[in-house]
């Protein structure tokens, strides 16, 4: 008979803690290597509770105390992967609503498209909670024309999300508003802003199937007229996180590391906020795509206690 195996007892937070505490305190500098084995390898609700304890046993926030010891890229990967993901995600919309162009609300977009609506509301209340100002007053005060009329419906959104069940005929009727707007050049419609900020996302997916079956191509395709429109890049880019997600990441991923220069901004947001969702996908995705698997492509391309703990977050949710 195959024998079975036993997961690895994991450590108290306590214990984890108190790990940690010696990390910084360890003889000629900060044992990076015992931060990355700790918090790369414990999950969301964990990270939590141990820096409720650090605090409670230490007098320090652990992010505080994180900071003070470790610097750059690797401190900007651990701490974003250590605060709760909502508190996460308001930090990264506001770094982004802040910069107040139209290339940064495309992490304002990845947000809203990619997180379940109790997660997005639960961002919204972090946002407030941290800014005491909601995250939709924000967009809707440094947005301007389409992208606002876009960002503020997705940011609000509650999408029914319970079963894959779907109503062909109402795919098909979305289908065909869906195009007549898009062949009247009418891509900030409220009609094409309503289907794509209300409808579940199998029956999203099943009115675009429609789209393609009935016209003959993907609506992506056919929102190219203008390659050189940021609207209509970022529109193509919120169907492609409702509808298949890995794809996206795959091209963020892909463009942070191509040429000279890395976009480590981006590379370490991919990695740090789906290193628990879909990053097996992504990988699949990106392997796919590029003939080479994404932790050779970071190995490549990134050093040190940075590259260490990306490749450990990519490796989170292995067997």
């Amino acid at each position: 008979m195959a024998s079975l195996k036993v997961p690895a007892k994991v450590p108290l937070p306590s214990e984890d803690a108190e790990q940690l505490h010696k990390a910084f305190q360890a003889g000629w500098g900060t044992d990076e290597a015992k931060i990355i084995s700790i918090l790369s390898h414990r999950n969301a609700a964990q990270r939590a509770l141990i820096r409720k304890v650090y605090l409670e046993a230490y007098g320090e926030d652990l992010i505080v105390a994180l900071r003070k010891e470790i610097s750059g890229d690797f401190e900007s990967c651990v701490t974003l992967w250590t605060i709760e993901p909502s508190e996460r995600d308001a930090l990264l919309a506001h770094e982004a609503v802040a910069k107040k162009v139209n290339s940064s609300y495309w992490i304002v977009m990845e947000i809203a498209c990619t997180r379940s609506s109790d997660d997005l509301f639960k961002v919204r209340q972090a946002y407030h909670a941290r800014y005491k100002k909601s995250l939709e007053e924000d967009v809707m005060d440094q947005a301007k024309g389409e992208f606002r009329k876009l960002l503020a419906p997705l940011l609000t959104a509650f999408r029914y999300e319970e079963g894959n069940e779907v109503d062909l005929s109402l795919a098909k009727s979305e289908a065909k508003i869906l195009h007549d707007k898009i062949a009247a050049k009418a891509y900030g419609d409220d009609e094409i802003i309503r289907i794509l900020s209300t409808r579940s996302k199998p029956q999203l997916n099943a009115t675009l199937n429609q789209y393609n079956d009935a016209f003959g191509s993907s609506i992506t395709k056919h929102l190219k007229d203008d390659p050189k429109d940021e609207y209509l890049k970022l529109l193509r880019a919120a169907i492609k996180c409702l509808t298949y997600p890995e794809k996206y990441f795959e091209k963020v991923l892909r463009l942070s590391m191509k040429g000279f220069g890395t976009d480590e901004c981006s590379l370490t947001r991919v990695v740090v906020t789906r290193a628990e969702v879909d990053m097996q996908r992504i990988k699949e995705e990106y392997h796919r795509r590029n003939s080479v698997t994404l932790e050779s492509a970071i190995s490549g391309d990134t050093s040190g206690d940075y590259a260490a703990m990306l490749l450990a977050l990519v490796g989170h949710g292995d067997a």
